[in-house]
């Protein structure tokens, strides 16, 4: 049985550990709120993309571009997400078992016909030791969040797409649905299928940052009226209305945009999801750290209690001898 030194000794040991615990939720709770503010930022601009081309898509009957040309693969590319520290639960383990799932299911194509883009630390240290092709350096992006790289990072992916270099590119990421759910994804970015893509992805909940059994309870509920919500027929266009120069065009121009969206999109929702199972994580240590302290203050008295006991019983049996 511990001293009482020891008990007392790990009980300091214990409540420093949950102090730390403690804190880092509250800035991973932080951080998740500022990276919901940034989703909300870009949603006027995706629900305006999606309804436009929504809309052309109605009256269009054939949207086919060169992006969503659709041939054999030769050449496969992974753009993706984790983040660069870790103490976030399962986040990039999981992301790393979706890609080791992805490399083994293209495995025929080779080691040198994969390529992969990185965002995240933790995920470029994984790509490294499977062996595989890396484009290059974006853990930066994976803390920072920065549009205009994003737009870059698919504008090469479209160039290599279109010289053939690259047959197919997916993107692995985790998305944010809200505090308490995040799930792994695995999307193809090119070929793209527009029909697909477009309004996929609209049920983020945004408004909590906590998590508890009465929002899960919620959510529950309020899955199958999200799922009504998302599925609004698309109206044609008006036929006096004049697209110029011509509809297909615009739609060259409205679909890599969109390419460039869902790069950026999967971006917001990895870090969101991050910070999210980051404070996940730290509620459930630092609630494991609460119980760890009740069980070792209970111990702590009853070895004190023991300790005055034994004391009073050697006292009371000396003056009985005496």
């Amino acid at each position: 049985m511990p001293s009482l030194k020891e008990i007392k000794g790990r009980i300091a040991s214990v409540n420093s550990t949950r102090k730390i615990t403690s804190a880092m939720k509250m800035v991973a709770s932080s951080k998740l709120h500022h990276a919901q503010q940034m989703i909300e930022n870009m949603l006027p601009y995706e629900n305006m993309l999606e309804r436009i081309l929504r809309s052309f898509l109605a009256s269009e009957a054939d949207a086919h571009t060169v992006f969503s040309e659709v041939r054999p693969v030769k050449h496969v590319a992974f753009v993706v997400y984790s983040s660069n520290s870790s103490l976030c639960g399962g986040f990039n383990a999981n992301v790393t078992k979706m890609l080791h799932a992805a490399v083994e299911e293209f495995s025929a194509l080779g080691k040198e016909n994969i390529l992969v883009y990185p965002v995240g630390r933790k995920i470029a240290e994984q790509v490294q030791k499977m062996g595989l092709k890396s484009a290059g350096d974006f853990t930066e992006l994976a803390d920072k969040p920065n549009v205009a790289q994003c737009i870059d990072i698919a504008r090469e992916l479209g160039e290599k797409f279109l010289k053939g270099e690259i047959d197919r590119i997916e993107l692995i990421y985790h998305h944010f649905k809200s505090a308490g759910s995040q799930i792994l994804q695995r999307k193809t970015f090119l070929p793209i299928d527009v029909n697909e893509v477009i309004g996929q992805d609209n049920d983020r909940d945004l408004s909590h940052k906590t998590v508890t059994p009465e929002m899960q309870e919620y959510l529950r509920k309020n899955a199958k009226e999200e799922e009504k919500k998302k599925k609004v027929e698309s109206k044609p266009l008006n036929d006096n209305f004049i697209v110029e120069p011509d509809m297909d065009t615009v739609l060259k121009t409205l679909i890599p945009k969109l390419a460039h969206l869902m790069l950026y999109t999967a971006l917001l929702d990895s870090n969101a999801s991050e910070h999210a199972a980051r404070m996940v994580a730290m509620q459930t240590a630092t609630d494991n750290a609460d119980e760890l302290l009740r069980v070792l203050n209970l111990q702590y008295n009853k070895s004190r209690q023991q300790a005055i006991t034994n004391e009073l019983l050697d006292i009371v049996g000396g003056s009985v001898n005496n």
